[in-house]
């Protein structure tokens, strides 16, 4: 009977699916590998852009809550990178890094963190990274 009603009502699963998906690519970046991380922040040490490295976990709510603001964030900044490392998968990166609790949001420019946001504190977020991407 389940069955039937989600065929006549439609599954809520593929419906959030429908609403959640976006015709353009996200500009938030996401590694799962160390190598390849480096390689990027390799190659954005040698630009002045700011970097906003988010590090976060996928059992952690306040990431979840914040991601969306992340997303926009990224769309509204387009000459920012942002970079969402999960600290399960990196957790070599994230140790270099001195992160110790999620999210931890790390700016950097030219290689070296300026400024650090601990905690799912969007206002903060987008204010420095205003003020700092120039």
């Amino acid at each position: 009977m389940g069955g039937a009603l989600s065929t006549v009502f439609g599954s809520g699963e593929d419906a959030a699916a429908a609403g959640t998906e976006s015709s353009e690519p996200s500009r938030v970046l996401k590694f799962s590998s160390s190598a390849r991380w480096q390689l990027h922040f390799n190659e954005i040490k040698e630009s002045n852009k700011l970097l906003v490295v988010d590090f976060s976990a996928s059992w952690c709510g306040p990431c979840r809550m914040i991601e969306p603001a992340i997303h926009a964030m990224a769309d509204k900044f387009n000459d920012v990178d942002f970079v969402k490392l999960d600290v399960d998968e990196l957790p070599d990166v994230a140790k270099e890094f001195n992160v110790t609790a999620m999210p931890t949001f790390v700016l950097v420019k030219r290689g070296k963190e300026i400024e650090r946001i601990i905690g799912a504190k969007k206002d903060e977020l987008e204010k420095k990274v205003s003020k700092l991407r120039a």
